[in-house]
This record gives C-alpha cells, sequence and structure tokens, in this order.
C-alpha cells in the first residue's frame, strides 16, 4: 500500500490541497484489483464501472457507500492527525482521498451507523469539528484511478488489492 508522508508536518496537506503543487507531491495510483474493489461497490453494474474506466481513467465516479465501504469525512488537518496515528500505531490506513478540500478516509461498512454514538460517549469536543460519515444511502465521489493533473479529487493512500485493510 502507498506509504502516508510522515515527514512533512501538519500545515504542508494544504500544499497537496493546491493545484499548484503537484511536483512536491506524488498523488496516489490505484492498482487493477484496486480498481475491482472500487467498482464491486456499485453492485451488479461493476462491470459497467470498470468498463466506464478503462475507456476514461482519468475521470473521478461517485460510487454508492454501504456495503463495500463507508467513508469518514473529515477536515484536512484532523485527517491528517489520524493518518499519523493509523500509520505510527497500527496496520496503516484504508484507502484514503482529498476532494473539496476534505479528507476522505474509507472504512468497513457500518462506520457511519456506529461512529455518531462513539464520539458521543467518547465526549467528543468542539475542539475538532464533527467527522461526516457516509454510509448505506449515501455516494461519494471517488477520486481517478490514474492522476489526472487537474484540482479535483485525488489518492493519498489508493486502493491496491481486491480486500484492503479497512479500519
Amino acid at each position: 500500500m502507498t506509504t502516508w508522508l510522515r515527514d512533512e508536518t501538519p500545515h504542508d496537506i494544504f500544499r497537496f490541497l493546491r493545484e499548484s503543487d503537484e511536483g512536491r507531491h506524488q498523488t496516489a495510483r490505484v492498482t487493477a484489483d484496486g480498481a475491482a474493489w472500487l467498482a464491486s461497490a456499485a453492485g451488479g453494474r461493476d462491470g459497467a464501472a470498470l468498463t466506464r474506466w478503462e475507456s476514461r481513467p482519468a475521470s473521478p465516479a461517485a460510487l454508492p457507500c454501504g456495503t463495500v465501504f463507508d467513508v469518514v469525512n473529515v477536515d484536512p488537518v484532523f485527517g491528517r492527525r489520524m493518518l499519523d496515528r493509523l500509520w505510527e500505531e497500527g496496520p496503516g490506513s484504508g484507502p484514503v482521498a482529498v476532494h473539496r478540500g476534505r479528507m476522505m478516509l474509507f472504512a468497513a461498512p457500518g462506520t457511519a451507523q456506529r461512529l455518531p454514538a462513539l464520539l458521543d460517549w467518547e465526549e467528543w469536543g468542539d475542539s475538532v469539528p464533527r467527522p461526516l460519515c457516509h454510509g448505506l444511502g449515501d455516494a461519494v465521489t471517488v477520486p481517478p484511478l490514474v492522476p489526472s493533473g487537474s484540482s479535483g479529487p485525488r489518492w493519498l493512500v489508493a486502493p491496491d488489492s481486491r480486500h484492503p485493510w479497512l479500519p
């Protein structure tokens, strides 16, 4: 799996989010197995998703959440801290993307349903904005399979297997 760039300070995530900084950060590339995993979120239409990506690999796609993955959508500074902790204390992270100034962490199905109660139990304060959780009935825009060089969604940690580890 693509490693997280740990040697940068937290504020550098904003450099990645700016369109003009493509030379400093390498956008992660999705493998064929990763593309198959993403397409499986489309259910019975996964063949159509793969066919569309074959003809336009530099195009983002909208995929449903809730069956193959959920997405935790967070502020990029807080997301960077979450990623650092996942890489320092465990097996790393699952796929991670940035889009519209937000960081999207792909998580196990059901996370969107469980996370609000967990945050309440942990007495989540106002010091960090509450994450948005996308689950069953929601859809998210996923980055293209190959870097497009545009200001659209980009992978920080691209899916690289048919069964990625999802926190």
